[in-house]
C-alpha cells in the first residue's frame, strides 16, 4: 500500500508545473456516517485510504443507514489503534475499534476476530454480503438508534463494489457512496463561508483529503492530481446531498449549506445551457 502524507503533500493540477495547492489534512471515516479521523497519514488501497468506510450500519433488512435518515449517526465517535495507520501495520488480538456516543456505554470491536458473514445488505445500488460484528455491536446500535441494528464490515475477502463505469472504468470501492477518495479545497471552504450567517467547518462535507493554497472550487477543473509520487484522477464533481446540512456536533439539520449553495453552485448555474432534472 502507498502512503498519503499531510506534511510534504504537494499537488498538481493537470500538467502545471508548479504545485497548484498543498495536503493540509486528511480524514478516514471507518464507519459510514459516522465521525472521521484525523490523520497525519494513511495507507492507500485500491479502494481508497485504509480503514475507510469498512463498516456500515444496517437495518432489520440489511439496508444501509446513513445520516441522511439517521443524524444521530454523526455523534458517534470511533477509535482505532494508533499505529492503524502505520505502513504495514496488522491487527492483534488487542487491536479494536472503539465507539462512543452520548448516553453510551463503551464499545471494543476486535480487528482480528473472525466473524460470521451475513448476505443481503445493500448499501445504494450494490448488495452482497458483509461480514457481521455481532450481538454486542448490535444490541449497541439498537439502543443508540432505538431501532433493530447490525455492525457490518465490508467483506473484502469475496466481494467487490465497483464505482460508476461511466465515470471511473475498472475501479472499486467499500461503503463510500460512490467513490474511493473525496477531495475539498480549504479556498472553496472559506468562500462559501463568506456567504453564510454562520460558518462551517470541513467536517460537514466529509472529505477525504483537504488541500490548501488553491482559488475557490480550482479543484472542480482538476483531471489528473499528483500526490508526492501519488496520481489520482478527477473523474466527477461530488453531487450535492442532505449530509452538509447536518451540524456533526449535535446531529441537527438546518437549511445551510444548500440554500446558499442553490444560488452559486448548482447546476442551473454553472451549466446553463444544459437540460436539468429535479430542482438543480
Amino acid at each position: 500500500m502507498e502512503k498519503a502524507s499531510a506534511i510534504f503533500g504537494s499537488i498538481f493540477g493537470g500538467a502545471a508545473a508548479e504545485p497548484a495547492a498543498t495536503v493540509s489534512s486528511i480524514f478516514v471515516y471507518p464507519i459510514k456516517s459516522c465521525r472521521g479521523i484525523s490523520v497525519s497519514e494513511a495507507p492507500i488501497t485500491s479502494t481508497g485510504l485504509r480503514w475507510d468506510r469498512q463498516w456500515v450500519v444496517i437495518n432489520s433488512k440489511g439496508r444501509a443507514y446513513t445520516q441522511r435518515v439517521e443524524p444521530k449517526l454523526a455523534l458517534v465517535e470511533v477509535e482505532l489503534p494508533q499505529n492503524a495507520f502505520v505502513e504495514g501495520w496488522e491487527p492483534t488480538n488487542s487491536s479494536y475499534l472503539v465507539l462512543r456516543a452520548p448516553g453510551m456505554d463503551e464499545l471494543k470491536i476486535s480487528l482480528s476476530k473472525v466473524s460470521e458473514v451475513i448476505d443481503n445488505v445493500s448499501v445504494w445500488e450494490w448488495s452482497g454480503s458483509a461480514v457481521d460484528e455481532g450481538a454486542e455491536a448490535s444490541e449497541w446500535f439498537s439502543n443508540y438508534l432505538g431501532k433493530p441494528s447490525r455492525l457490518v464490515r465490508f467483506n473484502a475477502a469475496s466481494e467487490t463494489r465497483a464505482v460508476d463505469p461511466a465515470y471511473a472504468h475498472g475501479y472499486n470501492t467499500m461503503f463510500s457512496d460512490g467513490y474511493p477518495f473525496l477531495l475539498l479545497s480549504q479556498g472553496s471552504l472559506n468562500a462559501l463561508n463568506e456567504l453564510l450567517r454562520e460558518p462551517l467547518s470541513v467536517n460537514r462535507f466529509r472529505p477525504n483529503i483537504l488541500v490548501d493554497g488553491c482559488d475557490p472550487f480550482l479543484e472542480d477543473l482538476w483531471t489528473e492530481i499528483k500526490i508526492n509520487k501519488l496520481t489520482f484522477n478527477g473523474v466527477k464533481l461530488c453531487s450535492r446531498c442532505k449530509v452538509p446540512t447536518i451540524n456533526q456536533e449535535n446531529g441537527i439539520a438546518g437549511p445551510e449549506p444548500t440554500e446558499t449553495l442553490m444560488k452559486f453552485r448548482s447546476d442551473k448555474v454553472l451549466l446553463p445551457g444544459r437540460k436539468h432534472q429535479g430542482k438543480g
